[in-house]
């Protein structure tokens, strides 16, 4: 990947296609990401897709373009680029793909965004507390005391100033590259408000004590010297502040996902230097070193079994919900856990090499490769905000052509501005969003931005992860088969009593059974653990054995017809059998699963209900995976099994050729990669950080039911957003033929405006009465 200026200056014209990924600032809206796509799509051989809420253009190139080209397009079109940090593949880079500097540009890019977002903040509760005075004075005419109107002009002025500064500058920017976007609308219609209120104020007569506004319903033209129209400048500054700090914060979060990954790899490791072990932090590990895993640590980075062996729990990567048996020869996978014996293990792959950094750019590769959802006013902005502003330009012509003096024509190019100021429009996203936002968290459902609810009314495909979704996650004692004369209850008592001394998840599902049902177990005497075999020990005087048949079969224990039977059915089952037998005789077989959540069944058809086809996907076993899909009700022709964490992207990938929208729910690392790539990710809250932070919709609960609650939730606030965004425009565009006619009384202009707010409010707390399908 070319990475430099500088490097890609000397590139051969004729160099294959190259990718780059660069950092754009300066959008303040998803329109700004479509204009710089466009901008850089027009050079020859360019091919770029520009993320708003990750701030970074994904391009691929070749040819004579350079990565200077690409920036200098970028300028261009007023916003600024810059090339990613060079990445480190040394030991020092051992902690992510980026390494040590990749994640010093992070840090730095994070106290960008958090001084960015305190500044906004800043701006939006200095505004709101100018502003409630100014507004209340004007809607209400028994405190309209004399010279009221002087007070709220020194009030709004800072407001419309200082916190519609944002606003401004990007109207400026836009204009110095003819464009024009809400932004600009916003900037040029508080402008106006304020502007001519204050020469209503100083060469109208609105400055003249006693002063008040009536409510006169008539439809007369006037010359618009007594009036002012600081409220709905001051009001507009406020609305539009508030939406763009809560998807400033929303974007905030863009980077977690990422930040998640490296977050769960070791943070220190113990390496073998002549013949001592010494603690490191894990940067400094390099490849060939040596390094101890003792049991319960998480391995340190990528390599291969030199001496010991253990269960090693990989479901974090693979989804597989059996740990895999390692042993010297074998490879192991940076940040999985080791759950059994001590390990010495030869680091093969460091930093941004292992398979850990490999599912962090996985992450970062989808979420650069979603298109940005443009909010629908951002849509309509294209042509509504040129359209008014001609209008308005328009209507001064007609009436100077007409004779009826600048202030009248003024006052009518003015009315035009103002009544098209989006103040409903302001109102119509934020408050239905939080109202939304507000209900799905109390019902442990979080809605991550709006851009996310587009996404839920088109989606058709919802892709289900086994481990932690459908199923517990965690391995569980099914069933007990006793031979004849034998008692369920001795069994568990005698089995978990040897299983409670072993770490492995198996022998600890059947331990916490035994435990359930028994209380405090009796101690094993001679307890030895057999690698790959099961266990064996002494209990009350008992010879007790506990796992594989050939574990059986190194004592010379036959294994009776009817119990040969129960382990064939438990495994066609998809379920894990462990043999156990005392005094010689094989007593009986212990059926062990990731059990199926109880309420996975119902929200399958819950899901079924939306309009959505279930897919089961997972790293499990096949046999596991259709025993869990047949439970719940999927498809077998619906099930994608035995997946590495690249290949359920591809899965993902595949569902979205053949022209679906696919969601999908999950919980672990193994998930990110895909809920990013999704249209859609719905993220267990009981899983991991990454998982979570790559999803789209967090699922606070583990119950899978919460994911038709998300969906139907999610579709009604995008419904609700959608008929505020039509009542506000609705109100405007009717508005708008009678101030270019000089003919809107500017009482009936603002009472249409308070009208329309207080329309998309109340439509917006109907959201509070959602109400879910789960108990």
């Amino acid at each position: 990947m070319t990475t430099t200026r500088e490097s890609t200056r000397s590139a051969a014209p004729t160099a294959p296609t190259t990718e780059v990924e660069l950092t754009i600032g300066g959008m303040t809206c998803a329109s700004c990401a479509a204009r710089v796509e466009r901008k850089l799509n027009r050079l020859e051989g360019v091919r770029a897709s520009v993320n708003y809420a990750t701030e970074k253009a994904k391009v691929s190139f070749g040819g004579g373009v350079v990565v200077d080209d690409l920036i200098a397009a970028v300028e261009a079109t007023g916003y600024t680029a810059a090339p990613p940090a060079p990445a480190r593949t040394q030991a020092g880079s051992a902690s992510g793909p980026g390494g040590n500097d990749g994640q010093a540009g992070n840090a730095e890019k994070d106290a960008e965004r958090d001084a960015g977002l305190a500044t906004l903040r800043q701006r939006l509760v200095g505004s709101a507390v100018l502003s409630v005075p100014v507004i209340v004075l004007a809607m209400v005419p028994a405190v309209q005391f004399t010279y009221w109107q002087w007070l709220s002009l020194v009030l709004a002025g800072p407001v419309v100033v200082w916190g519609a500064w944002p606003f401004h500058r990007a109207a400026w920017k836009n204009a110095r590259h003819g464009a024009a976007t809400m932004d600009t609308l916003v900037s040029v219609g508080t402008l106006a408000a304020m502007l001519w209120s204050v020469w209503a104020l100083f060469f109208g007569t609105a400055g003249e004590p006693g002063m008040t506004h009536t409510f006169t319903l008539s439809i007369t033209r006037g010359d618009g010297a007594g009036n002012i129209y600081l409220e709905a400048a001051a009001g507009v500054t406020v609305f539009l502040l508030a939406g763009r700090y809560f998807e400033a914060r929303s974007k905030r979060k863009a980077g977690a996902a990422l930040r998640a990954l490296l977050e769960l790899g070791a943070k220190d490791v113990t390496v073998l230097r002549d013949g001592r072990e010494v603690l490191l932090p894990t940067g400094e590990l390099a490849v060939g070193d040596r390094f101890v895993v003792r049991p319960g640590e998480k391995i340190a980075t990528d390599g291969t079994v030199v001496e010991g062996s253990s269960a090693v729990d990989v479901s974090m990567l693979t989804g597989e919900s059996v740990p895999v048996e390692v042993a010297a020869g074998d490879s192991v996978t940076g940040a999985t856990l080791n759950a059994g014996g001590r390990l010495v293990v030869e680091a093969t792959r460091v930093g941004a090499d292992t398979q850990l950094a490999r599912m962090a750019r996985l992450v970062e590769d989808a979420q650069n490769g979603k298109a940005a959802a443009q909010r629908l006013a951002d849509r309509v902005s294209g042509v509504f905000v040129p359209v008014v502003i001609t209008l308005a330009l328009a209507t001064l012509a007609f009436w100077l052509g007409n004779g009826a003096g600048l202030t009248a024509a003024f006052t009518a190019a003015v009315a035009v501005l103002i009544i098209a100021c989006p103040c409903a429009l302001g109102l119509a996203t934020p408050t239905a969003l939080m109202a939304g936002t507000g209900r799905g968290a109390q019902l442990g459902i979080l809605i991550k931005g709006p851009q996310v609810l587009e996404t839920t009314r088109t989606i058709d495909t919802l892709v289900l992860d086994k481990t932690g979704t459908v199923t517990t996650g965690t391995m569980t004692l099914l069933d007990i088969h006793p031979a004849p004369g034998e008692s369920k209850e001795e069994v568990l008592r005698l089995a978990g009593a040897l299983e409670n001394a072993s770490e492995h998840p198996l022998a600890q599902a059947v331990a916490h059974a035994a435990t359930d049902k028994h209380g405090p177990l009796p101690a094993p005497q001679d307890f030895a653990n057999l690698p790959g075999l099961g266990v064996q020990g002494l209990v009350e005087g008992h010879a007790v054995l506990a796992g594989r048949e050939e574990l059986l079969a190194q004592w010379a224990i036959p294994l009776p017809t009817d119990l040969a039977g129960a382990k064939h059915a438990a495994q066609e089952a998809g379920r894990t059998a462990i043999l156990v037998a005392w005094d010689g005789k094989a007593r009986a077989v212990l059926e062990i699963a990731d059990a199926v959540k109880p309420t996975s069944a119902e929200a399958v058809r819950q899901l079924r209900g939306l309009g959505l086809r279930p897919v089961l996907l997972t790293g499990d076993n096949r046999t596991v995976a259709a025993s869990v899909a047949a439970q719940v009700g999927i498809d077998p022709a619906d099930v994608i099994a035995e997946v590495m964490p690249e290949d359920k992207v591809e899965a993902v990938k595949q569902l979205q050729s053949e022209g679906r929208s696919v969601a999908m729910v999950g919980d672990g690392v193994n998930d990110a990669a895909a809920l990013a790539q999704a249209d859609l990710g719905l993220a267990m809250g009981t899983g991991t950080d990454a998982a979570i932070e790559a999803g789209d919709l967090t699922l606070v609960r583990g119950d899978l039911r919460a994911a038709a609650d998300a969906i139907r939730l999610a579709r009604r606030t995008l419904g609700t957003i959608k008929t505020n965004l039509f009542w506000a425009f609705a109100y405007n565009t009717a508005a708008l033929p009678l101030a270019a006619a000089g003919l809107l009384n500017p009482m009936i202009a603002g009472a249409a405006m308070a009208f329309s707010s207080a329309f998309v409010v109340g439509n917006s707390l109907r959201l509070r009465h959602f109400h879910p399908t789960t108990n």
